[in-house]
């Protein structure tokens, strides 16, 4: 069974990534709260939430991460038609609340949201703090997709995007990258491979080797223009 953790403890200790199960994989602990410090000392010992509805609050550190290298995320030839005739505008954290609806909103085939309202909450709380960030995707001022998570020094930790149109999620992938690459590595955490992210040739990296790179990124800290409220260019070339 995974390890209960007590709610609003003073103690953010996790169990050792080695009790996380195997079935269902990576299952490390349950209970405990979503404050930021502890949502950040999960983050940094490679551990993030994950639950739904009417469940306690889980956390997990799973056998397999999905994790795109840097440079990885390029544009194709049709993303690329699509995003000079749309004349696309992206930003850094302009909607950041906004982000985090849009990706809690039902989804084709998907009624439900694990963004759940005391998600929503943390994070906001995290992006307060300068923790969490968006990357926004505008058409006609309108926003068309993103996505969110955080940032662990050179890491960032992604949690969730959406589209409005077709490729706006991809696209906010693109910029995000290119936009870490202005400042730093350019690695993108994306947690679980999906048939979506296998698409776009996300890398599945062990356990051991993720928080061996975690280690190291997380001693590099970002530059905090990266993270400056801004719209920014994004080159399609």
């Amino acid at each position: 069974m995974p390890v209960f953790l007590p709610q609003l403890s003073q103690s953010l200790s996790f169990p050792a990534l080695s009790q996380a199960l195997t079935e269902p994989d990576g299952l490390l602990a349950m209970g405990g709260d979503l404050s930021p410090a502890r949502l950040l000392a999960a983050y940094h010992q490679g551990i993030f939430p994950w639950f739904c509805q009417g469940d306690p609050i889980l956390w997990w550190s799973p056998s397999l991460r999905a994790l795109f290298k840097p440079g990885q995320l390029q544009f194709n030839r049709s993303l690329r038609k699509q995003h000079r005739r749309q004349g696309y505008q992206f930003s850094v954290n302009k909607a950041f609340r906004q982000v985090v609806a849009g990706c809690a909103a039902p989804r084709n085939k998907q009624t439900d949201t694990w963004i759940l309202p005391q998600m929503q909450h943390a994070y906001y709380q995290l992006h307060l703090q300068g923790h969490a960030h968006s990357i926004e995707v505008w058409h006609q001022e309108q926003l068309v997709g993103g996505l969110y998570g955080l940032c662990i020094g050179q890491l960032f930790c992604g949690e969730s995007m959406f589209n409005r149109q077709p490729g706006t999620a991809r696209l906010a992938l693109i910029a995000l990258q290119q936009q870490l690459q202005c400042h730093g590595a350019g690695w993108i955490d994306c947690q679980l491979p999906n048939d979506y992210l296998n698409q776009l040739g996300v890398h599945a990296m062990a356990r051991a080797d993720y928080m061996q790179l975690l280690q190291q990124l997380a001693a590099e800290p970002m530059p905090a223009a990266c993270w400056q409220s801004q719209y920014m260019q994004v080159n399609d070339d």
